[in-house]
């Protein structure tokens, strides 16, 4: 581990010395380099992992259903079902090959969240210890191994982690390569970690917004403009020429494979609050980068290579915040979860500036991991009740009897729990894929659905002693329910329910409802009525 050390190559570009490191407590000194830094990654991953496995075996939700289901599909299938069902690849082949290797439980669909959220923290150490000395190393691993972010989305099968482990890589490589010593070593780690990030999710082009405006004030100082121009270049069309052949995909799905049930952004003046945790950690967070950046407004340290990274790390979140704001007016793009790549120089920079304020920094980063240290007062706990519904209705499921889904895009997460042989029926007509969403024109197909028309088939199409599994959701909340596309979902779902409740030829099952016992859900939630056919 003694690579983690600051290299002794030429000054930064700017022709001033490298920034500086601070001593470490005598007693801790006393030990070898190497049991230093592997005591104290070791403790981190440890309590990473320890915090992250909190929702291990929780219920998946319809989104996390619709990715499991995508990554069980062969990995030469996965491309075409995304033109239909939105997102980008990357994250789903590592699905794809992580469930076949463990098995697509909960527990297996979540770990590999967990596992990219813990490998964030030995990455944080070392990124931070090589741009700005070991204790901002410790303290950046500290601020990654608690942070409320990556702890969420590593209780999610969502990509979002991944996101968020690219964004650490860019934003290191971005500092070497363009502000810190322009070491060109880093180039092909920065345009490998761009071009990832946009097989990983789209939206991470907020995060490359937020690069390039971070380049403005590296070249107002820089005395190698050219040679800085031509490496963006090289980084930047490299990563753009790579994902040339996904933008086919990427121009349907914004056409066609939309998910209208986004919310739409509302004007007004907010930002995400969740992305360092809470609004206590980002008070706290804010003293300490306060009190580490005011020096560098000093005339004659406007020009230090300290100065540079922290307008970098300044100028690369608040531009990407400020063009995802800008952009959300127009398209739904403004939520927390697409910000995932900006987690990173945002603790990178907290660490930096905490390493500089002495015990005030130490402080602030101690409270703010107090702050964080019990998940569950941040993280939901039962995100669907799938899972229990299925377990109350299943028993009386025979292979054919139907499922009738209200709320399409809960029919991936039926499919999850329910047992294998059912057919399923969406307000669309037959689900012919229930496993995964499609999206295409979504909107319309769910404006010209006949839900009586569609019942009286189904009825007509059942032997007698069939089952019809009724599925709709619970509509709680109204803030979840006001939108164009869930009004619609809601409107469907009574019309299905009124349709299947007065047709002669089906007869309520006595007892076999679920859930007996709803324990609230912070995000979807269904009920379920079983009726047979007469």
């Amino acid at each position: 581990m003694a690579t983690l050390d600051p290299p002794r190559d030429p000054p930064s570009i700017l022709g001033v010395p490298p920034i500086r490191d601070y001593g470490t407590p005598t007693r801790f000194a006393r030990l070898p380099s190497r049991a230093q830094t592997a005591g104290v990654v070791l403790v981190l991953v440890g309590l990473a992992a320890f915090i992250r496995l909190h929702y291990l075996t929780g219920q998946l939700w319809s989104d996390e259903a619709n990715t499991v289901g995508i990554a069980s599909h062969s990995l030469t299938a996965i491309p075409g079902l995304l033109w239909h069902g939105g997102g980008a690849p990357l994250y789903f082949f590592l699905l794809h090959i992580w469930t076949a290797a463990f098995g697509a439980s909960e527990a297996s669909a979540h770990a590999l969240s967990v596992l990219i959220g813990v490998a964030s923290v030995p990455v944080a150490v070392w990124l931070a210890w090589s741009l700005f000395g070991r204790r901002a190393g410790y303290l950046a691993g500290g601020l990654f191994a608690f942070n409320g972010f990556i702890t969420q989305y590593a209780e999610e099968a969502r990509p979002y982690e991944l996101m968020a482990l690219l964004g650490l890589l860019a934003t290191g490589a971005f500092l070497h390569v363009f502000v810190y010593r322009r070491r060109r070593g880093w180039l092909a780690l920065l345009a490998a970690s761009l071009a990832l990030m946009l097989y990983t999710d789209p939206w991470g082009i907020f995060f490359w917004a937020g690069a390039l405006l971070a380049l403005v004030p590296v070249c107002s100082t820089s005395a190698d403009r050219r040679g800085l121009l031509r490496d963006a270049l090289i980084v930047f069309g490299a990563a753009a020429i790579a994902f040339v052949p996904w933008i086919p995909t990427l121009v349907h799905q914004a056409g066609s494979a939309t998910a209208p049930w986004h919310y739409m952004p509302l004007p007004g003046a907010n930002v995400p609050r969740k992305l360092l945790g809470s609004d206590r950690v980002d008070a706290a967070l804010a003293v300490a980068v306060a009190a580490g950046i005011v020096p560098f407004l000093a005339a004659r340290r406007r020009r230090t290579s300290e100065a540079a990274v922290a307008a970098a790390l300044i100028a690369l979140p608040l531009g990407a915040l400020v063009i995802a704001r800008l952009v959300g007016f127009a398209v739904p793009t403004w939520t927390v979860r697409y910000m995932a790549p900006v987690v990173a120089p945002l603790l990178l920079l907290a660490a930096m500036a905490s390493a500089r304020t002495g015990l005030l920094g130490l402080a602030v980063v101690v409270v703010t991991c107090a702050f964080l240290a019990n998940p569950a007062s941040f993280i939901p706990t039962y995100k669907s009740d799938m899972r229990d519904v299925a377990g109350e209705v299943a028993p009386y499921l025979r292979p054919g009897d139907v499922v009738l889904v209200a709320q399409p895009e809960q029919t991936p997460l039926a499919w999850y729990y329910l047992p294998r042989g059912l057919r399923y029926e969406t307000p669309f007509g037959p689900d012919t894929h229930p496993s995964w969403m499609n999206w295409d024109s979504a909107m319309s197909r769910i404006r010209r659905s006949a839900p009586r028309a569609l019942v009286a088939g189904l009825v007509a199409h059942l032997s007698p002693g069939q089952h019809l599994l009724l599925v709709r959701p619970l509509t709680e909340g109204a803030s979840n329910w006001s939108q164009p596309w869930t009004v619609l979902v809601r409107r469907r779902s009574a019309e299905l329910s009124a349709a299947v409740a007065s047709d002669p030829g089906l007869a309520a099952v006595p007892g076999a409802f679920a859930p007996h016992y709803y324990r609230g859900s912070c995000c979807l939630a269904s009920s379920a009525l079983l009726y047979v056919r007469r």
